[in-house]
């Protein structure tokens, strides 16, 4: 548990079974309920691919720490309400965990890994760390802006989509929106505005852009979630950054062919390993 000012967060500590470790990889889940294990809250069943993914890294000898975000399950913080969060609360909270792990282990290197919105928020967060590397796993190369206009026109129906674009942009210049149509109120909300006007203001391409460090951009080629050309973008904005892509890999990180049913199943089927290229990528990076 880390105590902060607001309530406790919760995280878990994965340790080689040898005890010993000299590096230690920071992980980040993605937007939404999603947890520490990298399961989606509401959702039947459990993929558990941040859980294997630090499991694998410890049978490698390598230590990782992950956690869920504020506000997400066991660190449902009561002294923040949801109007009070921002973008930066996120990146402000991996700056904490960082601290509170040099405090109480040795490493000799910490990396921060980011997976789906987790790659824009270690982005930021790396360098306040000062981190010796920084790894994007399925992060997106554009603004959240642009990527809710294109996942929404295609689920809404044309009136709404146009309330949607005039919501977004709206938030895009800091404004906040009242009465949207309670259809929108699950994305729109207005408690959860002031965090997507916040979240708006960051490009990923940017973000990666001012980091002077070490980074690897590792994308899955059946992703139906985060685009190739995503981490596409991200590497040119970043040339010195090593672009790795991971055949037949989709967003939970498993073998999954593009086949929406089969897709849509491996979000909650706890059978499935990540796949071992994935492992050993960042295993390899981090060495």
């Amino acid at each position: 548990m880390l105590p902060t000012p607001t309530g406790a967060l919760s995280g878990t500590i994965e340790i080689p079974k040898t005890g010993v470790s000299s590096t230690l990889v920071v992980m980040i889940s993605g937007s939404g309920p999603t947890d520490r294990d990298g399961n989606i809250q509401g959702l039947q069943g459990q993929n558990n691919c941040l859980r294997y993914l630090a499991e694998a890294l410890a049978r490698h000898g390598i230590a990782s720490l992950r956690f869920d975000k504020r506000g997400i399950g066991k660190s449902v913080t009561p002294g923040l309400k949801e109007d009070e969060l921002r973008f930066e609360t996120y990146c402000e909270d991996v700056g904490c965990w960082v601290a509170y792990a040099r405090s109480r282990w040795t490493f000799k290197k910490l990396f921060i890994l980011g997976h789906s919105e987790g790659s824009l928020i270690g982005m930021a967060a790396a360098r306040q760390v000062e981190a010796d590397g920084f790894i994007s796993v399925s992060g997106v190369g554009r603004p959240a802006d642009l990527v809710i206009l294109e996942q929404t026109r295609k689920q809404l129906p044309p009136d709404l989509m146009k309330e949607t674009e005039s919501i977004v942009a709206a938030l895009k210049s800091g404004r906040t929106v009242h009465g949207t149509s309670p259809a929108l109120a699950p994305l729109f909300r207005e408690s959860v505005q002031p965090y997507l006007i916040s979240w708006f203001r960051y490009d990923p391409a940017q973000e990666i852009a001012k980091l002077d460090m070490p980074v690897i951009i590792i994308q899955g080629t059946t992703d139906i979630q985060v685009m190739a050309d995503d981490a596409r973008l991200l590497h040119e904005a970043n040339r010195k950054a090593t672009l790795t892509m991971i055949e037949g890999m989709n967003h939970v990180l498993k073998a999954i062919p593009p086949d929406k049913s089969k897709q849509f199943a491996s979000y909650g089927d706890p059978s499935l390993p990540v796949m071992e290229e994935l492992v050993k990528a960042v295993v390899k990076f981090t060495e």
